[in-house]
């Protein structure tokens, strides 16, 4: 059923739109997505959706591109605080993300998964951005080594698999989250 069309700016339309997509790809695969639901769901044409978005290909990217900005934006961290206050300030800015934006979590993790080299660009810039900012937080004599970078890495990983599943199950805490996540990266970077 089509909504009725609401007069918005260029921006909040094409907002709007995103939006729209965002939940759509978080519920269902690539594939199962149609042009012509966003569109109906937002009350615009299909004409309209190809004005902002030449494919469906460029839609997903700029969706991806949304959450991964989004994403950098509110994990930033405070700098001022001590190393661990920073990573734990992070994780729970992640975690919020995950309750506050489930859609955009499980879109830009469907992403992740995409052997699409274009959609590996837009997220590559910020799995790195999340990891510089740990390893700067702990230091050159810290974080300098390659041990320390892959485990770093792969603990990135690891807290987007654990909030992926936390938001589709709600089976523990955020504080059990956060503390799970916390654990894994103090065993990651302990020294033999």
């Amino acid at each position: 059923m089509t909504s009725p069309r609401k007069r918005l700016s260029p921006d909040q339309r094409r907002h709007q739109l995103l939006e729209i997509g965002s939940r759509l790809f978080a519920e269902r695969p690539y594939e199962e997505v149609w042009i012509e639901e966003v569109a109906d769901l937002a009350g615009v044409s299909r004409g309209l959706m190809y004005h902002y978005f030449p494919s469906k290909r460029d839609f997903f990217a700029d969706i991806i591109r949304l959450e991964s900005a989004r994403m950098v934006e509110i994990t930033a961290p405070d700098t001022t605080l001590p190393v661990e206050h920073q990573v734990s300030a992070g994780l729970r800015a992640y975690i919020r993300y995950s309750t506050d934006h489930a859609h955009g979590l499980r879109a830009i993790n469907r992403g992740t998964m995409s052997g699409d080299v274009g959609i590996q660009a837009i997220l590559t810039p910020e799995f790195e951005t999340q990891q510089q900012r740990i390893l700067a937080a702990l230091g050159p004599d810290d974080g300098a080594d390659e041990v320390t970078r892959v485990a770093v890495a792969g603990w990135v990983s690891f807290v987007r698999a654990v909030c992926v599943d936390w938001v589709d199950r709600q089976s523990i805490s955020a504080d059990e989250v956060h503390d799970l996540c916390m654990r894994a990266l103090h065993g990651l970077l302990r020294r033999s």
